[in-house]
């Protein structure tokens, strides 16, 4: 027959110890702040590609200048702050695991409350924006040639 043994946090000697006791909380609540530090860190990295990748496509389009590139950069922007704003929240869920106290996962709600909103509104523009840009794009197809445009 076997017979399992568990031990009360307060009992020392026992064959089981509690998690507390053996340093494994603590390893777990660091190992879960590396974790946060990292997903954020990607989040923070993907911002600055997104802004890397806008101004330089930014500066291209000055010279000639193209006014209907800027939509198209707007658009760039969007799709890496949406992208960190998913990963930021991820970091915002981790820190909720290991939160001591309901101040801080009230305060941790909140962000991830502000963070999903942003995201959804920034979603929501890019696919209207999107749209707009395809319906411009469909109906400069059914113009007629401009005849200035004509090969001498």
């Amino acid at each position: 027959m076997f017979t399992l043994f568990f031990i009360a946090p307060g009992e020392a000697g026992g064959y089981v110890p509690s998690p507390a006791s053996g340093g494994v909380e603590t390893s777990v609540v660091s190992a879960v702040q590396w974790l946060r530090l990292g997903v954020e860190t990607v989040g923070a990295c993907i911002i600055a590609l997104g802004v890397v990748s806008a101004a330089w496509q930014f500066v291209r389009a000055l010279v000639p200048p193209q006014v209907e590139s800027y939509n198209r950069i707007r658009l760039t922007l969007a799709r890496y702050l949406a992208l960190a704003l998913e990963f930021q929240l991820g970091a915002d869920i981790l820190s909720t695991a290991v939160a001591p106290s309901w101040d801080q996962i009230g305060k941790l709600g909140a962000i991830a409350v502000i963070r999903t909103t942003l995201n959804f509104f920034l979603t929501r523009e890019m696919r209207e924006e999107r749209e707009t840009t395809r319906a411009e794009g469909a109906s400069a197809d059914h113009l007629p040639p401009d005849p200035r445009e004509r090969d001498v």
